[in-house]
């Protein structure tokens, strides 16, 4: 069924705050994403003279959406849920700087907001890294490094690394794709690759490196790690198919790879978390990195859509006291019918036990993530 549009006017939207649903033309084509910012009056206006909609449903989520958490620039209130969003457009606007002075230290600033963010509730970070938002397709570049530099964050910090190292880590994710965001986001939404773009994305890793070299970037665990985050003992490796790898290198080439497993786009669907999580400790022999990010994630991760033993379908939305036993919100009823209001179940008692995963995940797309984690009715 087509989504239906709404015609929006000035009132709606505010210059410099970040827009909380999809800016589209008559036709349905999205002009702005949510989380972007009109700049000033003037662009506001240029956009309003051609006729601006929005899809109904964005429009109802965010409604449906609202916390209790002031936004004092923009005057309404906003969640993790929000500056989550605002993150994929700060990232772009500092990538697309990267000629401009001072780069190395305006990154490290935005690593340290990042991190930041994350620390401040690490199951809504792992949520959204799970329950990705198909209709940000054309975002994917951008929320790849974002969920690259979570799981670094967490599986560098888990085994004990000292924070410099983590830091360095994080800042790679965050950048090794600087020269390519734009085309992933392309290729994710298209579905095809041409070979001119093949090329293009095997020469990404060193391209990246010189930029941040030439930008002022002298930290080598950085530099290392993206020039290196593509190459792998054994056959495949690239750019220069090296067998002596940095660690760093190693630690984010697994992040970049298990994200990019859980990811659906447009020419193939996501990849389970219990699949992914197989397959990266097989590949890694069982290296304490790989441990570290299924340590963290857990079997059943915030996100996960999960059948319960009431006959409830639920999303987990907190790790539990073991990797068994996630606290999740029920979307469901007992009969599989799909509730207005959520409610909370503790899958380690055993009439709330998951008996495991659901593929079929669309119901939960319908649902905003705020209603889950209780920050919305």
């Amino acid at each position: 069924m087509a989504s239906q549009l709404l015609r929006l006017v000035s009132s709606q939207l505010k210059v410099g705050a970040a827009l909380p649903f999809g800016v589209r033309d008559e036709h349905g084509k999205l002009l702005l994403a949510r989380g972007q910012v009109i700049d000033n009056e003037q662009q506001l206006a240029a956009l309003m003279a051609r006729g601006l909609y929005a899809d109904q449903e964005e429009v109802k989520a965010y409604k449906e959406g609202r916390s209790k958490e002031a936004d004092n620039a923009g005057g309404r209130r906003r969640t993790l849920f929000d500056l989550w969003e605002q993150s994929a457009w700060h990232l772009d606007r500092l990538l697309k700087s990267i000629d401009e002075p001072d780069f190395p230290a305006r990154c490290d600033e935005f690593a340290t907001l990042q991190m930041d963010l994350v620390q401040r509730d690490v199951d809504i970070a792992i949520f959204l890294s799970v329950r990705q938002d198909p209709r940000r397709l054309p975002l994917y570049g951008l929320t790849h490094a974002l969920n690259t530099a979570l799981v670094c964050q967490l599986m560098g910090q888990r085994v004990g690394w000292e924070p410099g190292a983590v830091r360095s880590l994080v800042k790679a994710a965050l950048t090794m794709n600087l020269t390519i965001s734009e085309l992933q986001g392309r290729i994710a939404t298209m579905g095809r690759i041409t070979d001119p773009q093949r090329e293009q994305v095997r020469a990404h890793p060193q391209a990246a490196a010189d930029k941040l070299r030439a930008a002022g970037v002298d930290d080598p665990r950085w530099l290392e790690a993206v020039q290196q985050h593509h190459e792998r003992k054994g056959p495949g490796g690239y750019p220069q198919q090296l067998t002596n790898i940095a660690e760093t290198a190693i630690a984010l080439r697994m992040a970049d790879v298990f994200i990019a497993k859980i990811s659906a786009r447009t020419d193939r669907p996501a990849l389970s978390i219990q699949d992914a999580a197989r397959q990266m400790f097989a590949e890694a022999g069982g290296s304490p990195l790989a441990s570290a990010i299924i340590k963290e994630y857990g079997i059943f991760p915030p996100g996960n859509v999960v059948q319960l033993v009431s006959g409830e379908q639920a999303v987990v939305i907190r790790r539990g006291g073991t990797a068994l036993t996630p606290l999740a919100a029920a979307i469901t009823d007992k009969s599989g019918t799909p509730t207005v209001t959520t409610m909370r179940r503790d899958t380690g008692q055993p009439g709330y036990a998951i008996k495991g995963a659901v593929t079929d995940t669309s119901l939960v797309q319908r649902v905003p993530p705020e209603r889950l984690y209780g920050l919305a009715e």
